[in-house]
This record gives C-alpha cells, sequence and structure tokens, in this order.
C-alpha cells in the first residue's frame, strides 16, 4: 500500500491506494464535493465496520451524515457501488443503510467488511445474560467488572429479608422500627427519600419490602437491614459474607439500599470507606439467580405495576412490565429491579421466561437506555440453543 499526499487550495487530503482495485480513496478532515466516474444497483448485501474508523455521506460526499463509532453493533445493508473522483485521486464507495433505514449514506468499502454485525450493546458499560436455570453465561460484556450498581444493591437486601421471613426467626407481621430520625429525614428528602415513616404509625415486615422492592425505598430498605441483622453495620457484613458464601469475588457492600456513602452521611448511615457498593455484572446476575430460584415469589410481586401501602403509592420503574413504554409479550417479562444515581448511572435487572425457553436474568449496569438494551439483549440470549426448555417423555 501506498500513500501520498495531494493538495487542493488550503486542504490537504490522504490518498490511499485501494488494494486490488488500483484506485485511490481520498480521506478528509472535512466534507469535499466527489464526481462519480461510474456507478451500479447492487444486490442487498450486509457488512459491517472493519474498526471505528469512517463516516456516511451524502452524495458527492458533500456532508457527512453519521460517523460509523457511533454505530459500532450495525449492520449495514449496501444497494449501490459507485467510484467517485476528486482530482488525481478515485475510489470505490458503496451507499448502506440501517435495518430501519432511519441512517443511510456513501461510505469508501473498505470501512467496511461482509457480514451481519456481531451482537453488542452500544450503551452499557456491563452487561451480563444469564440462564437462571444452569447460571450459564450466555453473553457478556466486561462481565467482572465491578462498578457501582445503585438499588440493584437491594436484591441482596430483599433476599436476607425473605431468607429470615422463611425462617423461624421472622414473620412477615412483624413490626419494624421506624423510629430513627435518620430515616424519617430520608424518606422526606426529595433526593435520596421514597416511603415516608409517618410519626406513630406502624409499618410490618411486608410493608417495608413493598416499599424497597416496587417503589425502590432507601429508607426501606435500611429499616430491613436493621431488622434483619440488629443494626445498619451489622446487616452490611452480612450482605458481604453472604456474598463471599457464593464464591462472589467482585462484590464489596457497603450501604443496604445502594446510596452512596456520600448521600448517607448525611443521614447518620455512612459505612466502611468505599464510598459505593460495587458489583459486577456476572456477580449481579448470580445473587439474582439465587433470589429468584430461592424466593420465587419475587417474579410474582416484580409484575405488580403499583401498590398503596399506609396510603402512599407504590411504583415499580421497571418499563418492560404490561402496559408500559417498553413491554412486549413474547419476553413475558415479570421483574426485577431498576437502579439510579449520578454515579452508577441507570441500571436494570430483568428476567423474563419466553415460552419454550428457561428464564433469562439480564443486568445492564451505566446505561442510558437500559429497558431498550435489556430487550435487545434479552431477544440475543434465547438465540442461544442452550435456553432451550428439554421436555423428558415418561413411559
Amino acid at each position: 500500500m501506498t500513500v501520498r499526499n495531494l493538495k487542493f487550495g488550503a486542504l490537504a487530503f490522504v490518498a490511499t491506494l485501494t488494494l486490488g482495485v488500483g484506485l485511490t480513496h481520498p480521506q478528509t478532515a472535512q466534507a469535499a464535493t466527489y464526481t462519480t466516474v461510474s456507478s451500479k444497483t447492487l444486490t442487498k448485501t450486509a457488512y459491517h465496520k472493519k474498526s471505528t474508523s469512517g463516516a456516511l455521506y451524502t452524495q458527492g460526499h458533500s456532508r457527512k451524515v453519521a460517523a460509523l463509532k457511533t454505530y459500532p453493533n450495525t449492520t449495514w445493508y449496501a444497494t449501490k457501488q459507485a467510484t467517485w473522483k476528486h482530482g488525481n485521486s478515485k475510489g470505490i464507495y458503496l451507499y448502506v443503510s440501517n435495518k430501519a433505514g432511519s441512517v443511510k449514506g456513501w461510505i469508501w468499502h473498505g470501512y467496511l467488511t461482509k457480514g451481519t454485525a456481531p451482537f453488542g450493546l452500544k450503551y452499557a458499560k456491563g452487561a451480563v445474560a444469564m440462564d437462571a436455570s444452569t447460571g450459564k453465561v450466555v453473553w457478556s460484556k466486561a462481565a467482572n467488572t465491578a462498578r457501582p450498581i445503585a438499588s440493584v444493591s437491594k436484591i441482596m437486601t430483599l433476599y436476607l429479608t425473605l431468607q429470615k421471613v422463611n425462617s423461624s426467626s421472622g414473620s412477615w407481621n412483624d413490626v419494624v422500627d421506624t423510629s430513627s430520625k435518620g430515616l424519617i429525614a430520608m424518606g422526606n428528602d426529595s433526593a435520596c427519600g421514597g416511603f415516608k415513616f409517618k410519626t406513630g404509625h406502624k409499618y410490618t415486615v411486608k410493608d417495608l419490602y413493598y416499599a424497597a422492592y416496587l417503589d425502590s425505598s432507601n429508607n426501606a430498605a435500611i429499616a430491613l437491614g436493621k431488622w434483619v441483622a440488629g443494626s445498619n453495620a451489622k446487616f452490611i457484613q452480612k450482605m458481604n459474607a453472604q456474598a463471599k458464601s457464593w464464591g462472589l469475588t467482585h462484590t464489596s457492600f457497603v450501604s443496604a439500599s445502594g446510596l452512596e456513602n456520600s448521600d448517607l452521611k448525611t443521614f447518620g448511615y455512612n459505612y466502611g470507606s468505599a464510598n459505593a457498593n460495587e458489583v459486577s455484572p456476572k456477580d449481579v446476575a448470580t445473587i439474582s439467580r439465587h433470589l429468584i430460584n430461592d424466593y420465587p415469589r419475587v417474579v410474582t410481586d416484580g409484575k405488580i405495576g403499583s401498590k398503596s401501602v399506609d396510603g402512599q403509592s407504590l411504583y415499580n420503574y421497571n418499563n418492560l412490565l404490561s402496559g408500559r413504554k417498553y413491554y412486549q409479550a413474547s419476553l413475558n417479562v415479570d421483574g426485577l429491579k431498576t437502579g439510579y444515581t449520578p454515579l452508577a448511572g441507570y441500571c436494570f435487572v430483568g428476567t423474563g421466561q419466553k415460552s419454550g425457553k428457561h428464564r433469562v436474568i439480564t443486568v445492564v449496569l451505566h446505561d442510558e437506555n437500559e429497558f431498550t438494551e435489556t430487550r435487545s439483549l434479552m431477544k440475543h440470549a434465547y438465540k442461544s440453543s442452550s435456553m432451550t426448555r428439554v421436555c423428558l417423555k415418561t413411559s
């Protein structure tokens, strides 16, 4: 491959000899008009990006439409081919569009390679799809990288709460101590609040379970933790001990609710030296699998869209549920937990069971399109042959 510099007025271009065709491709720092030497129609052919370099342009290379790096997992479909010329430089370009046809334009053929794009998530910084029956990870992205998980942390809090309820040491009807000034203040706080602990009212474990699960109430989660273990500190120690017993090595808890210590300090519930709970996507999926398999009522409760407790409305923020914006009937989503802080970004653990398939658990962390990407991840996971249920015949 040879490279030579060409100058046109004040603009400098790099012309790269195109392998196999003897043509050069002008790569410009900004759009410049090219003339068409020849063109032809192609049979629709799938391509995907060869690297993050390259961009789509309008006819004649006059205006940039989109950079490939902003569409990392897109399959592009070519329907036309043209040879363009600028000065002494020529190049072969393809006219392509994404599947939806919402992004289209001309691109130098060398930036693409034939075939459909491998599956990927654009926004999630970490993600996992796990078979709930076997624990097998069927797709992942940065699966073992621990990162802040916000209210997804409550999955462990719910597990330990249900563990006590299902033992001889606790009951759904136990009254929980909610008299702490810090927890009362937290419930009244617009940023960190949720369920309000009203003076003189008695709240049961079941009340706070729904508040923590459906409405992601932070003070309800902390109060449940104190009921489970006797104190906030002892409960967080119990969270870490439970994770260790499952062999989780990318998990560290400092909060029962998922709030960071920088917020909890105001209310007197900061713990430990780290600022946030940090858990890897795979470990989050494993905790979720234990919760679902050991206490399957969570997928029944997870479908509750809203509920009133003590005159307060609890709203489930899972937008993959029936009647919500991202609902898709075939995915049959029935859980599990949302989460958000500015540090953690949008996090979501989803679960559902498509007909004829094993239950899937998906985790996306720090994902601005958490529901769209969860839906895509579930669909991709179900393509795995290992996710298909096998029915054994009995004689």
